[in-house]
């Protein structure tokens, strides 16, 4: 069954009458089935989440940090509170006995649908054409398991927005050029963090399948994909420019998937763990304006009480394909789950979990 197809079921065979609930019912059919369940549940909850989903999960974190616990738990059903190439991560790392479940197939990521294989496997061919074999190819783990798959068939690895100054040092160990897949905000900020100019970058536009770049393609050290985040790219020099005008002892800290104009501007900028930890230890009264997803502002927000914390966009909405997973599907999930039937499992084929999982293990072991 392709992907449309299960998307296509799982919106039509949610019974509505999960969709007729209120709070309190769910509730109760979620908790019960988690009791019933036991230790054959696991659910992993991504911090991007919204609270009443995060309420029920067992582990909450990144997708990696995710993936990795869904791996190490006993636990024969793994519902992943998150998108669809999060939970393909969980079920390459799972073992066979283990399953993997997304409540709403509907729940991809933008970024990641801006890699295609065919695209990816086309650009290979052109970039290899005109470069020759001096290209290591590396992926944010925000991309599907088949690019991951292409990433691991050609020698290179995965990235996390934590260790990828670390990948990207060693792929340069091991390759003269980089191919980084798909975000190329975070691609482009690592790169200039490790001394490498701006005038040395090229982009790869999928669309029109052209390089970008002015230069000698000698001198190009790195290829970004042209794919981003729709909820970091809406983070702006102007938001920064505003705060910056309304309150200068705002501390502003934003997510490397931000552009590179508006990561110069800022204070500092991490991964979503490196901002949940800044944020934890900075002192009481201290002030900061987060460029990262709403619903984890929030729970800052709420978390932190002793200090002032404001989103870096006032209008910013919470990541929308997240927001897909709700209670009613959740519900709706778990349910099938203790009835014996269950819904929108994730599988990743052998073939493509080999590879996929080769360039997992070149980051993971490292």
């Amino acid at each position: 069954m392709s992907l449309l197809q299960q998307i296509e079921q799982s919106v039509s065979q949610i019974p509505e009458h999960y969709k007729e609930l209120d709070h309190d019912r769910l509730n109760q059919i979620i908790q019960q089935a988690k009791d019933e369940l036991g230790d054959e549940l696991f659910i992993p909850g991504h911090h991007y989440q919204k609270d009443e989903v995060i309420a029920f999960a067992d582990a909450r974190g990144d997708s990696l940090e995710l993936a990795r616990k869904s791996a190490h738990t006993s636990a024969k059903h793994i519902v992943f509170c998150g998108v669809h190439f999060m939970a393909e991560t969980a079920d390459i790392l799972s073992d066979e006995d283990q399953h993997v479940y997304l409540p709403d197939l509907r729940a991809g990521c933008s970024m990641a649908d801006m890699a295609d294989i065919n695209q990816t496997e086309r650009a290979w061919e052109q970039l290899t054409n005109q470069l020759g074999d001096t290209i290591l190819p590396m992926t944010y783990v925000n991309s599907t398991a088949a690019i991951k798959a292409f990433v691991g068939k050609y020698g290179g690895a995965t990235t996390t927005s934590s260790n990828c100054e670390q990948m990207m040092t060693w792929a340069f160990s091991q390759k003269e050029r980089i191919l980084f897949l798909p975000d190329q905000h975070l691609g482009r900020n690592t790169a200039y963090d490790l001394g490498i100019p701006l005038e040395q970058m090229a982009v790869w536009d999928p669309i029109l399948e052209t390089l970008i770049y002015d230069g000698d393609l000698e001198d190009i050290k790195v290829i970004l994909w042209k794919g981003h985040c729709s909820v970091h790219e809406n983070f702006t020099v102007h938001n920064v420019e505003a705060v910056r005008e309304q309150d200068p002892n705002m501390n502003i800290i934003v997510h490397p998937e931000c552009k590179r104009e508006v990561v110069e501007l800022s204070d500092d900028a991490g991964s979503t763990r490196h901002i949940i930890q800044t944020i934890e230890e900075a002192p009481p009264g201290s002030e900061w304006a987060i460029g990262t997803e709403m619903n984890l502002v929030k729970r800052l927000i709420k978390e932190n009480p002793d200090k002032h914390i404001i989103s870096l966009n006032p209008h910013m909405c919470p990541c929308l394909t997240m927001n897909r997973i709700d209670l009613p599907h959740l519900a709706w999930c778990l349910d099938s789950l203790r009835q014996g039937e269950p819904m929108n499992q994730i599988t990743v084929d052998q073939a493509t979990s080999d590879q996929a999982t080769a360039a997992l293990e070149r980051m993971l072991n490292r």
